[in-house]
Parts: structure tokens; C-alpha cells; sequence
């Protein structure tokens, strides 16, 4: 919960920061922190440190405010118009490899026990295995992330950058939020993504009492039904980015992605007691791989409705809202299925992507960055610089 806890109010800074400092030092800052979040963790194995794990815990949360609008800022600065949208898939596809190591790894290395100190012995060496990780990867980090290409990857890019670094143009941070929540458009997308991503989180929360209520004592299924949710995702993240990259219909596939994603919603909701846990495996795949997959079109959708405003703070107001609409819809999900049931409980969230694929549906398709690009490569022909 720390993490969601610490993301929504710390937001605004931590894109405020992308935005002053760039990729590199905010990318720096990030795994400097997971680093040593990671490494106040080997330190609290013990029952009566908790607090120290927590506060490891809490440190590695804080960290996560650089990372996660990383993908979107670093596509746009580093990869071309026809790469962008797979670049920021593939980042969306790291974060999802992360989630499915976690489900498959930790109870692995830690079984349950009646022993404590087997317990700790095995915790210490996941705290080692994960701190010693980190510090590698802040050791590559250092040695090769690099803040921006010598030349911008497009015409849109260049604009962007011209705009940074013309100080009379330049717009400030809160100038650049203002424009962003007065724009009707990223609104609307603001509301869509968070019921979307919200509903994700309460069904990945609830996941275990739900199947269980079906089919009791397996529990080894449920957390192999997440994982697939989540392997299903990284298939669907990286096959909207090469769609997007393809076609750059980004209206068009932010709905058909939304709407297959409700689709799947009312089978999950209407399967799950035909008595074939097989049948569970792959509904909650199905939902897994457009939920996902609907994840870096909408960062993508955000980034062209919202150009030339920093991709970086999109995606974290995009973020934000998904981690709201998150706890309100799992605590939400949780009353209706302890106190009526999973049938009741999935049919209001279904609805709930009924009114997200509505507001999808009314969303323009303001394409800015995509517009800049046309008007650079334009004005380079009449140059006579193509």
C-alpha cells in the first residue's frame, strides 16, 4: 500500500523534477534510491525490525516516483515517429516483468515454514539477491544512461526541444499543469485511464478469494492465474505499441483496446463458475492481455493530446489517477463481494468500463505531436533539408 500511498500526493514534484533535470539525473536519482531502499532491507530480518523493512520499503516507494514516468519521456526524447509508441510499450512491458518475477520468485525462495530463523535465512538472501541487483544496474546506469541523443529522433522532438530551450517561450511547470488540466480532451482520457487501470488493480487484488469461492484449495492456481494475467499484459503491451507505431490510429485503438478490454470484463464475470478452473485461466488472460495492453496506448494517447507539454508529466498525472481510481475501486470491489458477491462486485466494474469506453468513444482525436511532425518534415522539404 506504501507504494500507491506515497505516488498520488508525490506526483507533482517528481514530475516537476523530470521535467527540470531531465531523464538521466531523474533515472539516476530513481535507482539510487531502489538501491539503497534495497539494501536497508537486508537489514531487517529480524521480527522485532519490521520498521526498518518498512522503512526500506518506503524509501524504495519514494524511488518509484522517478521511475514510472520514465518510459513515455524517454520513448519520445530517444526514438523516432514510427518507434515511440513500441519504445514506451517495451517500458511498460520492464514494469509487468517486474510485477510477474514477483509473483513467481518470493515463494520460491521463501516457502512457508514453522521455523523462523529458515524464514529469515531465506528472506536475507532475496533482500541480498534484490539489493546486489540494483547496485549493478545503478553501476550500469551511471557508466551509460545518457540524457538525450546528440540529434533529436523527429521533427516533433526538435520542436519540443526548440521550445525548451527558447527562454521566452519557455513555459513553467505549473503553466505547463494548468495547460494540461484545462485540456478537455486529456480529461476525459484522464477519467477513461483511471477506471480502466483502477478496475485492473481491484480485480488483480481480489483475485484470490474470488477464485477460490469457485474452486477451493487452489490456491497454487490463483497465484498461477495472476501471473498469467500478467504475462498475458506484456503480450498486450508490446502488440499495441508495434499497432500504434504501424497505423498511428491512436483514437482509434485507445477505444477498440477499451472496449474489448469491457468485453472481457462481462466473461470473466459470467465464466467463472462453469467448473473448469482452465476456463478461469483463460478469461483472466484475455482480461490481462487488453487491460495491459491498453496501459502504454493510453500513455501514447496522452503524450499526442497533451504535445508539446512534457511527456513525463502526462504520464505521471495518468499514473496518479490510475492509483486513485485504484484504491477507491478495490475497496469498493472488496464491500460488494464480501457483502453480495463476485457476481455483483465484477458486474458494477463492468459497467464502470462501459462508462470508460463511452468517455473513450467521446474523446477527440487532437493529434499534436503527431501534427508537429507532419509540419516539420514539411518545412524541411521546403528547406531543401529533408
Amino acid at each position: 500500500m506504501i507504494y500507491m500511498i506515497l505516488y498520488i500526493p508525490l506526483i507533482f514534484p517528481g514530475s516537476w523534477f523530470l521535467d527540470k533535470v531531465g531523464l538521466r539525473i531523474t533515472a539516476l536519482v530513481g535507482i539510487v534510491g531502489t538501491c539503497i531502499g534495497a539494501w536497508i532491507k537486508v537489514f531487517s530480518v529480524d521480527p522485532s525490525l519490521f520498521y526498518v523493512g518498512f522503512i526500506g520499503q518506503a524509501i524504495v516507494a519514494l524511488a518509484q516516483v522517478c521511475i514510472l514516468s520514465l518510459p513515455a519521456r524517454l520513448a519520445a526524447v530517444w526514438f523516432g515517429p514510427d518507434q515511440v509508441s513500441s519504445a514506451t510499450s517495451v517500458g511498460v512491458f520492464g514494469n509487468q516483468l517486474g510485477v510477474a518475477i514477483g509473483f513467481v520468485l518470493p515463494p520460491i525462495l521463501v516457502p512457508n515454514s514453522e521455523d523462523l530463523e529458515t524464514v529469515g535465512n531465506d528472506l536475507r538472501l532475496m533482500f541480498y539477491m534484490v539489493a546486489g541487483l540494483t547496485s549493478v544496474l545503478l553501476v550500469l546506469m551511471a557508466l551509460f544512461f545518457q540524457d538525450k541523443p546528440p540529434t533529436p529522433p523527429s521533427a516533433a522532438q526538435e520542436a519540443a526541444q526548440r521550445i525548451e530551450g527558447g527562454h521566452a517561450e519557455q513555459v513553467s511547470f505549473f503553466q505547463s499543469l494548468k495547460n494540461l488540466m484545462t485540456n478537455s480532451n486529456f480529461i476525459f482520457l484522464l477519467l477513461s485511464y483511471g477506471i480502466n487501470v483502477g478496475v485492473f488493480y481491484a480485480i488483480s487484488t481480489l483475485l484470490n478469494p474470488v477464485v477460490l469461492k469457485y474452486y477451493p484449495g487452489h490456491e497454487v492456481d490463483t497465484g498461477r492465474i495472476g501471473l498469467s494475467i500478467v504475462l498475458a499484459g506484456m503480450l498486450g503491451s508490446v502488440v499495441s505499441g508495434i499497432v500504434l507505431d504501424k497505423t498511428h490510429k491512436f483514437k482509434e485503438t485507445t477505444l477498440a483496446v477499451y472496449a474489448l478490454s469491457m468485453v472481457g470484463m462481462w466473461i470473466f464475470t459470467f465464466t467463472l463458475d462453469t467448473g473448469y478452473i482452465a476456463v478461469v485461466y483463460v478469461t483472466a488472460s484475455l482480461l490481462g492481455f487488453f487491460m495491459t495492453g491498453y496501459l502504454p496506448v493510453g500513455f501514447e494517447f496522452g503524450a499526442e493530446l497533451t504535445f508539446p507539454e512534457p511527456e513525463g508529466t502526462s504520464s505521471g498525472l495518468l499514473n496518479a489517477s490510475a492509483q486513485t481510481f485504484g484504491i477507491v475501486f478495490t475497496l469498493i470491489y472488496s464491500k460488494l463481494f464480501y457483502s453480495y458477491g463476485d457476481i455483483q462486485a465484477n458486474i458494477v466494474m463492468a459497467v464502470m468500463l462501459i462508462v470508460g469506453t463511452v468517455i473513450t468513444a467521446i474523446t477527440k482525436s487532437d493529434l499534436r505531436r503527431q501534427n508537429a511532425q507532419v509540419q516539420g518534415g514539411n518545412a524541411a522539404l521546403e528547406s531543401g533539408n529533408p
